[in-house]
């Protein structure tokens, strides 16, 4: 998982990972320094035996649990379930107790707890705006309820219109306006590379919708990424 392989960096060990997946791009030389073991759906098993480590991390909504199952058969398995910002500050605690780093993961904790009460102060006089999160096309597919996405976008104070809609449906374009009419489509930067064509393509079905390109990253990985992602959503939100 991406924001897992940053946040054992951040935390001071990056001396102790062995393996990590094609998408752990931050901090970008690991992909150099490190044995790459294939995506979050799709491992080298023999590579990953290979390396004998000494655990290996995975997460719910990545990892297959056939995936889960066969790292068990190596070595001991920790599997994250990330679902808000409670649940991050959590996993850091967790690894900061697993790999003897309790400092710096007590100081990170106080750090996201900081920005994230100077953030609730921020968007606490912003207007409630109504929005549909976009990942995927062909199918068109958006963000709903009990995903970590839909807790960031109601922390800022954006009413996802697929929030009544379970996880990651697939939705038809045509039907948008009778499911909830947005102000604002957020096009995310990951999974899907979205462009202006399909921003086009959206808009023909809305309202009065305005596109909205955004960092997928800051909205989906959780750990050390938000040490980052207040700052950002405070720009997000100056924009509009």
């Amino acid at each position: 998982m991406p924001s897992q392989t940053e946040l054992l960096v951040d935390l001071g060990l990056e001396d102790s990972i062995v393996g990590i997946t094609k998408f752990c791009v931050h901090p970008r030389h690991l992909l150099k320094t490190k044995t790459v073991v294939g995506g979050t759906k799709n491992i080298n098993k023999e590579k990953i035996a290979a390396l004998k480590p000494d655990i290996i991390l995975c997460n719910k909504e990545e990892n297959s649990q056939e995936i889960v199952d066969f790292c068990k058969t190596i070595t001991a398995t920790h599997v994250s379930d990330i679902f808000t910002i409670e649940d991050s500050l959590n996993l850091i605690k967790t690894y900061g107790e697993i790999f003897s780093c309790r400092v710096e993961a007590t100081q990170m904790i106080s750090k996201i707890n900081f920005k994230l009460a100077d953030f609730k102060n921020f968007i606490k006089d912003q207007p409630l705006v109504k929005v549909a999160y976009f990942i995927w096309r062909k199918p068109w597919m958006v963000a709903g309820n009990t995903t970590y996405i839909d807790h960031l976008l109601s922390l800022n104070k954006f009413d996802n219109i697929y929030k009544d809609k379970s996880r990651y449906p697939e939705i038809e374009l045509k039907k948008i306006r009778l499911e909830g009419d947005p102000d604002y489509v957020l096009l995310s930067s990951e999974p899907y590379p979205f462009k202006d064509e399909h921003a086009f393509e959206i808009g023909r079905f809305t309202h009065h919708a305005t596109t909205v390109y955004v960092d997928g990253e800051f909205f989906s990985w959780h750990g050390s990424r938000l040490l980052k992602a207040f700052d950002y959503f405070k720009q997000l939100r100056n924009r509009i």
